[in-house]
């Protein structure tokens, strides 16, 4: 049950970074356009920008799942076929590690307890805490960067999803081609 979700999580992933990266092709060719007409759009090279970091998380996160990420294999291909299971259940070990690591990071950075302590009053939040994440806005968009930060916690729980996937299942890998 737990692979079936994430593969569905992935599935998910991927279509959303598929959409980034055409929207980032639409802005980018926005403002080529509109800067040689001489009526630039100064805000869309920021949502380029963020559109691609979103889908850059996003596909990392599928490609925890389907582990087509890109990887040093020279080791792998040297040992027999016990030394490779346990290298990549070492892999899996190690990018769980990192997925909870991840975790306790995002607390760290959000503080969503903290946020509930002040009854989720940003400005009573930020003289508390002196964070200011969550009212922070974008260069030109004028966006809170709150919004584009919540890929961090979004990405941290698709790698704890596969991450963990892959350690309960670890003689199944999936092809990116099935998606």
């Amino acid at each position: 049950m737990l692979y079936r979700a994430s593969h569905f999580w992935a599935r998910v992933e991927i279509f959303f970074a598929a959409a980034l990266a055409a929207s980032v092709t639409g802005l980018i060719l926005l403002n080529v356009i509109t800067r040689a007409s001489g009526n630039a759009i100064y805000w869309v090279d920021e949502a380029a920008i963020y559109a691609m970091v979103w889908m850059t998380f996003l596909a990392a996160s599928a490609a925890i799942h389907f582990r087509s990420a890109i990887s040093v294999t020279i080791l792998n291909e040297m040992l027999p076929a016990s030394g490779r299971h346990w290298i990549n259940r070492f892999v899996d070990l190690t990018i769980f590690v990192f997925a909870c690591l991840m975790v306790w990071i995002c607390l760290r950075w959000f503080m969503p307890l903290q946020l509930m302590e002040a009854g989720w009053d940003v400005k009573a939040f930020q003289g508390q805490t002196f964070n200011f994440i969550y009212a922070e806005p974008t260069n030109t968009i004028g966006l809170k960067k709150v919004w584009i930060w919540l890929v961090m916690p979004l990405f941290t729980l698709g790698a704890l999803l596969h991450s963990g996937a892959n350690l309960l299942h670890p003689g199944k890998t999936s092809q990116v081609e099935a998606v």
